[in-house]
């Protein structure tokens, strides 16, 4: 066993000396930088940061550096850092109505107040490669400023109303859940039993695997759970992170972090007692993410169905099927286990079915000895 041991650990370094040269690549090929990975990568830096739940754009760029860019095991990195870590507080509401915006758009409203910001997004271009990128490329030169952009005037302040507030005046949107003090579940000290509150739902989406809430959100589109909304508002920016030292008992600001919230416009409901009006979804991620926060906000009215009297008969409105399969960390964990030894139950269930067969052709033979 000893022999067995040694044999076995020194396997397991020459692996981990294997993956290091991997990683590293062809030594005359200059190695990245984290300043590199966090500015030129920045999307799958928030991508890691959303699915590993910590925000820290730093530690986010080594573990995709130590992760050769597989964003599920840099998430698994950050998870296992961040537990690590003390627990002091709890940081007050963001005040995402006062953002710094950088990017907000519409889908439902043509003129906003304020104006629509395309900022910076890929979603005109024509997905061609680009093999200009091929070279480095060189900055603008001083003094040649970008054209300004309608409606940038109000960047600077980012006070810019909500898209959906014109609605609410009217009555014709569903009002925000109303903030009456309760403390919010933590879904990373107390697991969600279900039917899960939403704000137990809405952490476990914001933690989630975008592809695979991507996935769940076009099968909503596509009729299975018949979600498919306008987009009110999505914006972009950098928020106020504040907390409240108990040595203080008011709020201090600790720092700015980058997100993304997306809020659609969905299907009327309404019945005998309350008039129609639209139905909201939610969504909101670290960084650059928009395409998570809309997936969420897709699932967050999906996962609402039963609590708006819809009938339910699809994945993404079943709560267990989507939150207890949206976290990569755990799916990864339990997939992957599978590669790890098996020896000793694998030769138990050889061994049971060698015995089966045995039984098997005895019967078989059984009646010809009879004749």
């Amino acid at each position: 066993m000893y022999v067995a041991v040694k044999g076995g650990e020194r396997a397991i370094r020459n692996a981990h000396r294997r993956l290091a040269e991997r990683r590293r690549g062809d030594p005359a090929v200059p190695e990245l930088s984290l300043e590199q990975i966090r500015e030129q990568l920045g999307l799958a830096v928030d991508r890691a940061m959303c699915e590993g739940a910590l925000y820290d754009p730093r530690l986010a760029a080594l573990a995709l550096k130590q992760a050769r860019g597989d964003s599920v095991e840099a998430a698994f990195l950050l998870r296992v850092f961040r537990n690590t870590l003390p627990r002091f507080g709890y940081s007050e509401p963001l005040d995402t109505g006062a953002m710094a915006v950088e990017r907000r758009v519409s889908g439902a409203f043509k003129d906003l107040p304020g104006g629509q910001l395309l900022g910076a997004t890929a979603d005109y271009t024509h997905r061609l490669l680009d093999f200009a990128l091929e070279e480095p490329q060189q900055p603008a030169p001083p003094g040649e400023e970008p054209e300004a952009e309608a409606g940038s005037g109000s960047e600077a302040t980012g006070l810019l109303p909500r898209a959906l507030a014109q609605l609410g005046e009217e009555a014709l949107i569903e009002a925000p859940p109303a903030d009456e003090g309760a403390p919010v579940p933590d879904i990373t000290r107390d697991p969600p039993l279900f039917p899960a509150e939403r704000a137990q739902r809405l952490q476990t989406l914001a933690r989630g695997d975008e592809g695979f809430l991507v996935g769940l959100a076009y099968s909503s589109q596509r009729g299975y759970g018949n979600t498919h909304p306008f987009v009110g508002e999505l914006r972009q920016g950098r928020v106020a992170v504040e907390l409240v030292p108990e040595e203080l008992g008011f709020a201090v600001e600790i720092g700015e972090i980058e997100v993304s919230e997306l809020e659609t416009v969905n299907q009327f409901t309404g019945d005998a007692e309350h008039a129609p009006c639209f139905t909201r979804g939610y969504g909101l991620a670290f960084g650059r993410s928009e395409r998570k926060a809309l997936a969420m906000a897709l699932l967050d009215r999906s996962l609402r169905a039963e609590e708006l009297g819809e009938e339910l008969g699809a994945p993404a409105q079943d709560q267990e099927f989507v939150l207890e399969h949206a976290d990569n960390i755990l799916a990864t964990g339990f997939m992957e286990h599978l590669k790890l030894p098996h020896h000793v139950d694998f030769q138990a269930e050889r061994e049971l079915l060698r015995a089966l067969r045995r039984a098997w052709e005895e019967r078989r033979s059984a009646p010809e000895a009879a004749e």
